[in-house]
């Protein structure tokens, strides 16, 4: 066995050398770190759909064991903000479509559009006309700065070449707007939000307080294409007191949940989930099913999302507790391409080793039957010895080699034929 183990040395030292850098190279990429069980999101201020929702998306994440930690901010533009800056510690938020520049957004990654964020126009005022100026009144809250509301006022206001230096223009959240409009200390109060939030149902619900709609909004989408037209049906509010009154035309971008291009995929895969939960069913404004939705809305949709979209949850997720399924996923991502490297190995392995033993057999076939004709044809004495030494050493090298026993008969040919050429030309 010595000769053999010898002989084979440099073969399977190769080939272990590589199977195991392939085997270290797939354990680095497969087995990455497990997700960790905190991370945080960027919402937006009190009284807004941003908060309610994220309160909704944490009990949710909490039941998987995450802790998802909620940072209030004034709103959509902030959070963006907030996502682009690698030191401010936010991995999500929500995000409405135009809140970003083209070149920043390519930065982030989107999970799909999850809801429907109308600019609600508020006023102590009769809703109708179709000039926008005619309702605002001269002192009007658009929204804090860092706000989507605030930065879609001022673009409605120069659509409509309305003069911002005749108005008094607060910066009020959506609360602090509702209270001073329910109060009487100002005219109109222009919120972007959710159906869904308090500011929202509160003022739908007022008396005093009437909706301005947009007759035109058509045109606002055609020169904004962020925007989405929705109808607020007559009488959607309250049944019994008609409120509104009539259907009422709404424009409405679409908010995207964002995330960091490095936050691990299986939390994404937890936000997409608790997403579909949350806002998977019918809505005043949208039908089931239709959020979240694989949009996107000038932010590149990321790879968790598009499977996601495309093929559901895997049968692991699906059936296992979430910490499991995704070590289980890991393990199968090493083991699929190890039993694609093995099972060759193992298969032509023998068939490599068969065919290097008849290579050194043949090896030394073709060296016996040079010095064969050699010294056939070597008339020098001096010559013949020299040929003669080398013989013996070839016969020497044969009753050293060591093959396996489906191999012996070659072998033992071997050694009989040169111990016959050493006869004959001894």
């Amino acid at each position: 066995m010595e000769m053999t183990m010898r002989g084979s040395r440099p073969w399977l030292v190769a080939a272990g050398v590589i199977v195991a850098a392939v085997l270290l190279w797939m354990a680095i990429v497969a087995l990455r770190p497990m997700p960790e069980r905190r991370f945080t999101m960027a919402t937006g201020p009190e009284g807004s759909a941003y908060e309610v929702f994220g309160a909704e998306y944490r009990a949710l994440l909490a039941q998987r064991g995450v802790d998802l930690r909620l940072v209030p901010t004034a709103g959509s533009v902030e959070n963006a903000r907030r996502l682009l800056d690698p030191d401010s510690g936010i991995d999500a938020a929500f995000v409405q479509g135009g809140a970003l520049a083209g070149d920043e957004a390519v930065r982030l990654l989107s999970l799909g559009t999850v809801f429907y964020e109308p600019l609600w126009v508020f006023c102590r005022c009769e809703p109708d006309g179709f000039a926008l100026h005619e309702a605002l009144g001269t002192h009007v809250s658009i929204g804090p700065e860092g706000s989507a509301s605030r930065v879609l006022a001022l673009q409605l206001f120069e659509l409509n070449r309305i003069d911002v230096a005749r108005l008094q223009i607060e910066a009020f959240p959506p609360e602090v707007a509702a209270e001073a409009l329910l109060a009487g200390r100002i005219d109109t109060a222009m919120i972007d939000t959710a159906w869904e939030s308090p500011v929202v149902q509160q003022l739908l619900d007022a008396p005093s307080i009437n909706l301005i709609g947009f007759p035109r909004a058509d045109a606002y989408a055609a020169r904004l294409p962020f925007l989405n037209k929705l109808v607020l049906p007559m009488g959607v509010v309250d049944l019994a007191t008609n409120r509104p009154s009539r259907d009422t035309l709404l424009i409405a971008p679409k908010a995207s949940l964002v995330v960091r291009a490095d936050l691990h995929p299986a939390l994404q895969y937890l936000l997409i989930d608790a997403a579909a939960r949350v806002h998977g069913g019918p809505g005043v404004l949208h039908s089931a099913g239709a959020f979240p939705a694989p949009e996107m809305v000038g932010i590149p949709l990321s790879d968790e999302a598009q499977n996601m979209f495309r093929s559901g949850p895997s049968f692991l997720r699906r059936h296992l507790p979430f910490w499991l399924a995704e070590l289980m996923q890991r393990m199968l991502l090493l083991f699929v391409p190890l039993v694609g490297i093995v099972y060759p190995v193992v298969r032509f392995a023998p068939e490599a080793w068969r065919w290097h033993q008849e290579r050194r057999v043949r090896n030394m076939y073709r060296e016996l039957r040079a010095l064969e004709r050699a010294l056939r044809t070597a008339t020098d004495p001096a010559r013949r010895t020299e040929l003669h030494a080398q013989l013996e050493d070839l016969d020497a090298r044969a009753a050293r080699i060591r093959v396996s026993d489906a191999f012996a008969a070659p072998t033992y040919e071997l050694k009989q034929n040169i111990r016959f050429v050493l006869e004959r030309y001894g």
